[in-house]
């Protein structure tokens, strides 16, 4: 098979994603996401207890009639993945308990290296129709490195910033895909039984990726990946089956416009840059001793110390502690709390990151 030499980018390609997948290039996306079919066990519990199939559902949907073969395919697409993926890229499968042991087994014998698993909390969840067991409220995501030395991209600043300033955790509180947003055919059914949510893949793509990287999805379905790969200045390309549901995600993509670069997480963090100690200004004659420092709004400020401390009053110690300490804080990111003069005007300390030669950690 004839390997494709330039990366068939933002376009949705028709056709088995474990043969197209053999035609790209290795080592060339950035990123996976792939929410496969669960297997067998699901067609009967998207079966009403009048035996009629749920709302978009078909016979062909979930097309294995065993495990053996189910799992042959799940190491097949897994190690095209793999081989696709760059040596720091990531990948994240989401599924249920149908078949995400299966899938997270497969995956760490080909060499993956898992990172998290995260529990999708679904708001408003499919009842259990036949009423023999507990309402199925989650679905599980497994994040992995392709391997275990890849230096994988996390992008915990905006994670933390998308969440309150808080850490995210791994138990993602969503709602099911619904409204406006959930596909229909022309008699008003789901268009696609598992359409994702688009708030889903934002925090996938948000976390892991960043603007102008490549994002790769195996089973693109409607296309949610790629809609939110373009919102936020991703790169996609998208594999599906169904002739329809790449019909359906190629009219999503045509209709989704950019997001403002302003503001998007993902391109460098602030835990990303280079931690220039502060002593070092002092030292190169950036920041003098004697220099002083001020909050944006002048209400108080601080002197630069020879030994890159910073006083204010009777509080000594590092531009962080200081700045914690005058705003009676618990903690306080001293790059963007002080600023100094430059021109008549005040500037942050943060912009001297850049005037300042990477320093290792």
């Amino acid at each position: 098979m004839e390997v494709v030499r330039e990366l068939p980018l933002d376009q949705v390609m028709l056709g088995d994603c474990v043969q197209l997948m053999r035609m790209l290039p290795a080592a060339s996306v950035h990123c996976v996401f792939a929410d496969p079919p669960y297997n067998l066990q699901l067609r009967g519990e998207l079966r009403r207890p009048d035996d009629s199939l749920v709302d978009g559902v078909d016979e062909d949907w979930d097309r294995f009639t065993d495990f053996a073969t189910y799992d042959a395919f799940t190491r097949a697409w897994l190690a095209e993945c793999r081989r696709l993926l760059r040596k720091d890229g990531t990948l994240w499968v989401i599924g249920a308990y149908h078949n995400i042991f299966r899938i997270g087994a497969a995956l760490q014998d080909l060499g993956f290296w898992v990172l998290n698993d995260v529990i999708w909390r679904k708001a408003n969840p499919m009842p259990n129709f036949r009423g023999r067991r507990f309402t199925n409220a989650h679905e599980t995501l497994i994040w992995a490195a392709r391997g275990r030395d890849s230096r994988h991209r996390f992008n915990y600043a905006a994670m933390k910033a998308l969440n309150d300033d808080i850490q995210m955790r791994s138990d993602w509180f969503l709602p099911l895909c619904t409204g406006p947003e959930r596909l229909r055919n022309q008699h008003g059914l789901k268009l696609h039984p598992t359409q994702k949510p688009e708030a889903l893949l934002h925090r996938v793509l948000l976390a892991s990726t960043a603007p102008g990287e490549i994002v790769l999805d195996p089973f693109l379905g409607t296309g949610t990946t790629a809609v939110v790969a373009r919102r936020l200045h991703r790169h996609f390309i998208g594999i599906e089956r169904h002739p329809a549901y790449a019909e359906a995600a190629i009219g999503r993509v045509r209709a989704t416009r950019p997001a403002p670069l302003e503001g998007l997480s993902g391109a460098v963090s602030k835990r990303d840059m280079p931690r220039v100690p502060f002593g070092s200004l002092v030292e190169r004659g950036l920041l003098p001793p004697g220099t002083r420092l001020f909050d944006r709004m002048r209400r108080v400020s601080a002197v630069v110390a020879a030994d890159g401390t910073v006083a204010a009053g009777a509080v000594r110690g590092s531009i962080h502690k200081v700045g914690a300490a005058v705003q009676n804080a618990p903690s306080c990111n001293g790059w963007t709390f002080w600023h100094f003069e430059r021109d008549g005007r005040l500037v942050p300390l943060d912009v001297l990151r850049d005037a300042e030669p990477a320093v290792e950690a």
